[in-house]
């Protein structure tokens, strides 16, 4: 391609051809790697069947350089694909999720090689894992669609697992416990919507003190009451899992997400009724204008400041849901600082995800795997030392920041206070 050719393409479409030759740079990695630098394979047992399920494949045993080999090839043939995809001026989503999944089947052929693989178990404990960072994401949307940059969903999650522990304790109700933290994440998004809306305090620094308030609070509470107190203050319990009748059966789908808590079953409406809401009604259409142009919003009779307060509220009760996740959903009980990052990692699934729900949880829920994974091979034993393995996700969040994603753009007015009649400042 010439050099005018190069200059004549858009940022986008630059995006997208780093993006292309990046993903041809680890295809070619793969092959080499995963396939052909291995002397002899190994077999790698991929296990399908975790309790009562139907059986439609008990388990499959891969010769490990075969494997590699193999979907390190199909991963280049979706690298193929994307490019003529791209010099025909068209998508290549397909095509990219293509080569994710099939790189990753090839490093994982290599890396279990010998091993045994529970690979529904993989599947259900990425959803597990990406449960708070899909929570967090959908506040995220609702709050950045509406120009206020949500920084603070770590502490709305920080929020909604403690006062969720700490109510199921005192009641012993899980389900009051599981009310409450909606209004636990909401006080903080209270918060943040008084002094960036109201005050127009810079939002990012108010996200991190805000954080940094929780993490405080939340901390002094814990070792003075819930540790000295534990009986009382921190033993809420877990839900037990729910399975849905027939769809749990389903082989693989099933256990993976029909046979979860009723927390997990909340996160799916939420989804659902934010996507829907935001490009489907009235109030998403206010929402996307206020975030967008809200000079424009204004001159039809929205009231800016008040659906942007309204909806950091909204994505609040979200969040604190999302941290209801921590105890009531994973460990039973309340601990310092407990959910280690996660509101930070949502936030890159946000720009992953190109501030869209769908978008948003598929990014969420690779972030997931990635931790889960990292997880299963430094149990099982992988080539590849623990400590890097441990890095995976945080690698993953790096990636998705990064700009291989293609064409990340916030919401124009996102970050940017909104003076009534004066425009933004």
């Amino acid at each position: 391609m010439s050099t005018v050719e190069v200059r004549a393409l858009s940022a986008p479409e630059r995006r997208r051809k780093r993006g292309i030759i990046t993903m041809a740079s680890l295809g070619a990695f793969a092959l080499a790697i995963f396939g052909l630098l291995p002397k002899t394979g190994q077999p790698v047992t991929y296990s399908f069947v975790l309790g009562n399920e139907w059986v439609l494949a008990k388990e499959i045993i891969v010769n490990s350089k075969t494997g590699g080999l193999f979907f390190a090839v199909i991963s280049l043939l979706a690298v193929g694909i994307a490019t003529l995809q791209f010099r025909a001026r068209k998508t290549s989503r397909a095509a990219s999720a293509v080569f994710g999944a099939t790189f990753l089947m090839s490093f994982l052929c290599w890396a279990a090689a010998g091993k045994f693989i529970p690979f529904t178990g993989l599947l259900q404990g990425a959803l597990f894992l990406s449960v708070p960072l899909i929570f967090g994401a959908m506040a995220g949307v609702l709050s950045e669609r509406s120009g206020v940059i949500n920084i603070a969903i770590e502490g709305q999650l920080l929020a909604g697992a403690f006062m969720s522990g700490v109510i199921a304790s005192l009641t012993q109700n899980k389900i009051a416990g599981l009310i409450i933290a909606p209004f636990a994440g909401m006080a903080i998004a209270w918060l943040l919507a008084v002094f960036a809306i109201k005050y127009g305090i810079d939002q990012v620094v108010l996200g991190f003190v805000l954080n940094v308030l929780v993490i405080g609070l939340t901390g002094f509470l814990y070792k003075r009451l819930l540790i000295p107190y534990q009986s009382t203050w921190n033993s809420g319990g877990t839900f037990a899992p729910i399975e849905i009748p027939i769809l749990s059966k389903i082989p693989v789908i099933g256990p993976t997400l029909f046979a979860q808590s009723i927390i997990v079953y909340l996160m799916y409406v939420a989804v659902i009724v934010i996507h829907v809401a935001l490009f489907k009604s009235k109030w998403g259409l206010r929402t996307r204008s206020v975030g967008e142009h809200p000079t424009a919003a204004e001159s039809v009779g929205i009231d800016v400041n008040k659906i942007r307060f309204r909806n950091v509220l909204i994505a609040g009760a979200v969040a604190g849901l999302g941290g209801a996740f921590f105890t009531l959903g994973a460990v039973g009980s309340f601990s310092k600082e407990m959910t280690a990052g996660k509101g930070f990692i949502a936030l890159a699934a946000l720009i992953f995800g190109r501030w869209s729900p769908l978008g948003a949880v598929a990014a969420a829920l690779i972030f997931g795997f990635a931790d889960n994974l990292q997880g299963l091979l430094t149990i099982t034993g992988t080539p590849i030392p623990s400590e890097f393995m441990l890095m995976a996700p945080y690698i993953a969040t790096i990636i998705a920041v990064s700009g291989f994603v293609g064409r990340v753009r916030a919401p124009a007015a996102d970050g940017v206070a909104y003076k009534r009649g004066g425009g933004s400042h």
